[in-house]
C-alpha cells in the first residue's frame, strides 16, 4: 500500500503531466486518479485479497423444496417491480456544480410536479466560472428531483426525470 506522501507525490506528478487519467492496482489496493479543473482528484478503494467461499451443504431432500421456494419469490419480485413513472431524463452536459435557482435568494427554477416546455430552464451548471443555463428539451412534467442544490456533478449524470406530455 502507497503512503500518503506517496500518494501526494502521485497527485504532484499528474498535475504537472499531460496525463488526464492515471490508475494503479496492487496487492488488493487500486487507486484512481483523474484531473478536474486543473487540480488532480484521487480515489483509494480496497479491496480483499482472499474471499472466502461459503461452505458447501450436503444435498437432502429439503434441498429441491428450497430452491422451489427460492424461485418462486424471485418471480414474485420481479412481478412486484412497477414501471418508472418517466419517459426521459435531463443529464449534465458537462462536469460541475448544479444550482436549482438563479440566485441564493431566488425560488428554483423547477421542483417536482412542475410542467416544463422543451425551452424551460430548469437548473444551472457552473463549470470554470461559466454559469449554463440547462433546459428541458421535452414538454412535460418533472416527476424527480435527483440531485441537491450545490452538488458536484459528473458529464452524463441524471439531474431530472420527467414524464412527457
Amino acid at each position: 500500500m502507497l503512503s500518503v506522501e506517496e500518494i501526494n507525490q502521485l497527485i504532484d506528478k499528474l498535475d504537472q503531466s499531460s496525463i488526464d487519467e492515471f490508475s494503479y492496482e496492487a496487492n488488493g489496493a487500486k487507486i484512481k486518479m483523474k484531473k478536474n479543473t486543473g487540480t488532480a482528484t484521487s480515489n483509494v478503494v480496497t479491496q480483499p485479497v482472499h474471499t472466502p467461499q461459503p461452505a458447501v451443504q450436503p444435498q437432502t431432500e429439503e434441498a429441491p423444496q428450497q430452491v422451489n421456494n427460492q424461485a418462486q419469490e424471485t418471480k414474485e419480485v420481479t412481478e412486484n417491480v412497477s414501471t418508472p413513472d418517466y419517459d426521459h431524463e435531463i443529464v449534465s452536459p458537462m462536469v460541475g456544480t448544479f444550482y436549482s435557482s438563479p440566485s441564493p435568494d431566488k425560488e428554483n427554477y423547477v421542483q417536482t410536479g412542475d410542467n416544463v416546455q422543451e425551452d424551460s430552464i430548469v437548473c444551472i451548471v457552473e463549470a470554470m466560472k461559466l454559469f449554463n443555463e440547462i433546459e428541458a428539451d421535452v414538454k412535460g412534467t418533472i416527476t424527480e428531483v435527483l440531485v441537491e442544490n450545490g452538488e458536484l456533478v459528473e458529464y452524463g449524470q441524471p439531474l431530472f426525470r420527467i414524464k412527457k406530455a
